[in-house]
C-alpha cells in the first residue's frame, strides 16, 4: 500500500498583524518628518525668517519741533530783497540735516538739524584791517583765515563752540554757523555756496587777496 503525503496545509496571513504594521508606518512617517522640521528650524541661522524688517542706517535725524532761536536785525529795502532770493534757494535738507523753523526773520534766517546749523543773510559787511597790527575797530585781520569754495569767498573764524563763516566777496553778507560737533566745518558752509552765487552780487572792491576769483 502506497502512502500518499498530505500537502502541508497553507497558513493563511494574520489580517491583525498586518494592520497593527500598517498604522505603526502611518504614525511614524509624519513623526519623522516632523523631527526633521524641528532640527532644522533650530540649526537655522537667526535673522533669516521675514518677521522681523531689517534695520536702515539712513533713518532721518530726528530734530525738535522747536523753532531756532535768531535775531532778525531789520533790513534796507535791497538787502531784504536779495535774502528773500537768497531764502528761495536754500534746500530742505543739508545732507541729512532736515530744514528746522527759526524764531525771527524767516525771510534772512534759516536752521537745519539738530544742534542747528543757520544761516542768517545781511549780517553787516566784514571789511579788511588796514594794516598787519590792526585798524579801523571790527575790521578782518589780515591774516586771517579765508576759504574760497565754489566761487564764494568765506572768512572762517575758529569759536570755541562754533565755526563762523561770513561772505568777503558779496554786495551782501552771508553768515553761516556750524556748531563744533561738525567735522570739517567749512565743507559745511560750502553747502550754501551755490546759492550766494546765485543770488548775491560780488563786490568789486574790499576783497582778500587770493579771494578775487
Amino acid at each position: 500500500m502506497v502512502d500518499v503525503e498530505t500537502p502541508p496545509e497553507t497558513r493563511k496571513p494574520d489580517r491583525t498583524t498586518r494592520s497593527a504594521a500598517l498604522v505603526a508606518a502611518a504614525f511614524a512617517v509624519p513623526i519623522a518628518i516632523l523631527a526633521g522640521l524641528l532640527i532644522f528650524w533650530r540649526l537655522a541661522p537667526a535673522g533669516t525668517t521675514d518677521a522681523e524688517p531689517a534695520t536702515t542706517s539712513t533713518a532721518p535725524q530726528v530734530v525738535p519741533s522747536t523753532p531756532v532761536r535768531m535775531a532778525a536785525p531789520r533790513l534796507d529795502a535791497a538787502t531784504t530783497q536779495v535774502c528773500l532770493a537768497v531764502a528761495s534757494q536754500l534746500p530742505t535738507a543739508v545732507r541729512d540735516l532736515p530744514a528746522r523753523k527759526v524764531t525771527a526773520g524767516p525771510e534772512q534766517n534759516a536752521a537745519w538739524g539738530e544742534p542747528p546749523i543757520t544761516l542768517a543773510c545781511g549780517v553787516t559787511q566784514p571789511t579788511m584791517c588796514e594794516r598787519v597790527d590792526g585798524g579801523h575797530p571790527g575790521c578782518v585781520p589780515l591774516d586771517a583765515t579765508m576759504f574760497a569754495m565754489n566761487g564764494v569767498c568765506w572768512w572762517g573764524q575758529d569759536g570755541p563752540a562754533s565755526d563762523v563763516f561770513t561772505t568777503m566777496d558779496r554786495e551782501v553778507a552771508v553768515q553761516v554757523t556750524v556748531p563744533g560737533s561738525y567735522q570739517q566745518s567749512a565743507q559745511w558752509a560750502n553747502e550754501f555756496s551755490d546759492a550766494v552765487v546765485k543770488t548775491v552780487k560780488s563786490r568789486a572792491k574790499g576783497v582778500p587777496t587770493g579771494c578775487d576769483q
